[in-house]
C-alpha cells in the first residue's frame, strides 16, 4: 500500500512541474522582450570637429623674415672726462636734447680748489718772469736765469689753463642731437673719468638691428634690399637696405649681427620698437600654399585630407615642389578652392565624418615664411 502511495504521489509531482514549466519560458521570454522595449538604438558616432582653409593661388614668392629692434646707427656713450661725485642730472630716459643741452654736473668743490691754486702759482710766476725781465735790462741777471723765469711762468699759465679745463670738464652737455636712451649712473654715484653715464642716440639714422643665422647669409646679402614693417602698426612699412654684417658669429647663437638702415623714416618709428624685416625674392608664378601641420605622410609621400561636401574628408596625394619652415609650396594634387584639414591630420580616417569646427583664413604669402633667428616670424623656402 505504501509503495502504491508514493508511485502516485510522484506522477501527481510531475504532472504539476510539466504544467509549470511552460508557464516559466513564457514568463521568461516576456520579460525578455519587455527589456529589449525599454533599450534605445545604439547613438551614432559624433563626427570630429577639425580645422580647415580654403586654398587660393598665391605668388610664389620667397620671403626671408627677421625680428628686430629700431636703433640708431651713431649710439654715443656719453661720460665726463675727470672723475667725481655727480651732484645733479637733468635729463630721463627718452629726453630728446638739441646740442649744448647741459644733461649733469659733477661736484665743482675739487675743481675749484685746484683753478684757485693754479692761478696763484701763475700770479707768483708771472711777477718772478717781470722781476727778472727788470734785473736783466741792469745786467744784475743772467739770461739763462731770465730764461728759467719765462718757462715757469708759460708752464703756470698752462697748469692755469688747464685747471680751467677741469672745472668745465664737471658738465656734461650734449654734442648733438638725439634721444637719452640709456641712463647708467645717478646722483650721489662717484664715477670714473670715461665712465658710461648715460648714451645719446641719434633719431635721424634709425636701423633696426637684427642676428641672421648662418644658413641664411649668402642669401641676404645676395638680395639686399628689404621691407621693414612695425609690429606696433602693421599699416605701415618702409623700404631698407643691409648697411652692415658682421664678419664674426656670436659663439653663443651662432647667427651673424647684421643692421639694415630705414630710408625716410618718420615720427611713428620710434627708438626700441620691435620691427620685422623681409627680404623678398619675387617670383611670377603662382603657386598653392598649404601649411605643413595639413600635410599627412601616407606610404611615404605627402599627401592632405580634402573636405568632401562638408561632410567627410578624402586623402589625396599631392605634390610638394618645395618645403618652407611651416609651409610647403604644391604643384599638384589640389586645386584652388578646395578646403583641406590643417589640424589633427593624424587622427583622421578615410571617410570619416567630419564637422568644420573653425574655418582658419586662407593661407597669405605672407604668412607662408621661415622663422628665423631673433624672433623672426617668416622666411624663405628651403
Amino acid at each position: 500500500m505504501r509503495e502504491a502511495s508514493g508511485r502516485l504521489a510522484l506522477r501527481a509531482e510531475s504532472a504539476t512541474a510539466s504544467r509549470r514549466f511552460p508557464r516559466l519560458l513564457i514568463g521568461a521570454a516576456v520579460l525578455v522582450l519587455l527589456g529589449g522595449c525599454g533599450r534605445e538604438p545604439p547613438a551614432a558616432e559624433p563626427s570630429r570637429p577639425v580645422m580647415t582653409i580654403v586654398l587660393g593661388r598665391t605668388a610664389g614668392d620667397e620671403v626671408l623674415s627677421f625680428s628686430g629692434e629700431v636703433r640708431s646707427r651713431y649710439e654715443t656713450p656719453l661720460a665726463f672726462r675727470i672723475s667725481g661725485k655727480i651732484a645733479a642730472r637733468l635729463v630721463d630716459a627718452g629726453a630728446a636734447v638739441r646740442p649744448g643741452d647741459v644733461l649733469a654736473r659733477l661736484d665743482p668743490a675739487d675743481t675749484a680748489l685746484s683753478v684757485a691754486a693754479a692761478d696763484a702759482q701763475l700770479e707768483l710766476a708771472a711777477a718772478d718772469a717781470q722781476r727778472f725781465r727788470n734785473l736783466r735790462e741792469r745786467n744784475f741777471v743772467s739770461q739763462a736765469a731770465l730764461d728759467a723765469k719765462e718757462m715757469a711762468y708759460k708752464a703756470a699759465r698752462a697748469q692755469a689753463d688747464l685747471a680751467r679745463n677741469q672745472s668745465a670738464y664737471t658738465v656734461l652737455k650734449a654734442e648733438q642731437a638725439g634721444v637719452i636712451g640709456l641712463i647708467s649712473a645717478e646722483v650721489g654715484q662717484v664715477v670714473a673719468a670715461g665712465q658710461t653715464v648715460m648714451r645719446l642716440a641719434r633719431a635721424d639714422t634709425l636701423e633696426v638691428a637684427i642676428a641672421i643665422p648662418e644658413a641664411r647669409m649668402p642669401e641676404v646679402r645676395e638680395l639686399g634690399v628689404a621691407e621693414v614693417g612695425l609690429w606696433a602698426d602693421e599699416t605701415v612699412s618702409y623700404s631698407g637696405m643691409l648697411r652692415e654684417v658682421s664678419p664674426v658669429a656670436d659663439p653663443v647663437t651662432r647667427t651673424y649681427a647684421a643692421r639694415v638702415s630705414i630710408r625716410e623714416a618718420d615720427s611713428k618709428v620710434l627708438l626700441g620698437m620691435t620691427a620685422t624685416v623681409r627680404f623678398v625674392r619675387r617670383n611670377g608664378s603662382q603657386r598653392l600654399v598649404v601649411p605643413l601641420t595639413a600635410l599627412f605622410q601616407h606610404d611615404g609621400k605627402p599627401a592632405v585630407w580634402v573636405v568632401r561636401d562638408e561632410q567627410s574628408v578624402v586623402l589625396r596625394p599631392v605634390v610638394v615642389a618645395r618645403y618652407r619652415e611651416d609651409t610647403a609650396l604644391v604643384d599638384d594634387g589640389v586645386e584652388a578652392g578646395e578646403r583641406i584639414v590643417v589640424a589633427g591630420v593624424h587622427k583622421l580616417s578615410e571617410g570619416e565624418r567630419i564637422r568644420v569646427l573653425t574655418i582658419a583664413p586662407a593661407h597669405q604669402p605672407g604668412a607662408s615664411g621661415r622663422t628665423a633667428a631673433g624672433g623672426g616670424r617668416e622666411a624663405g623656402g628651403r
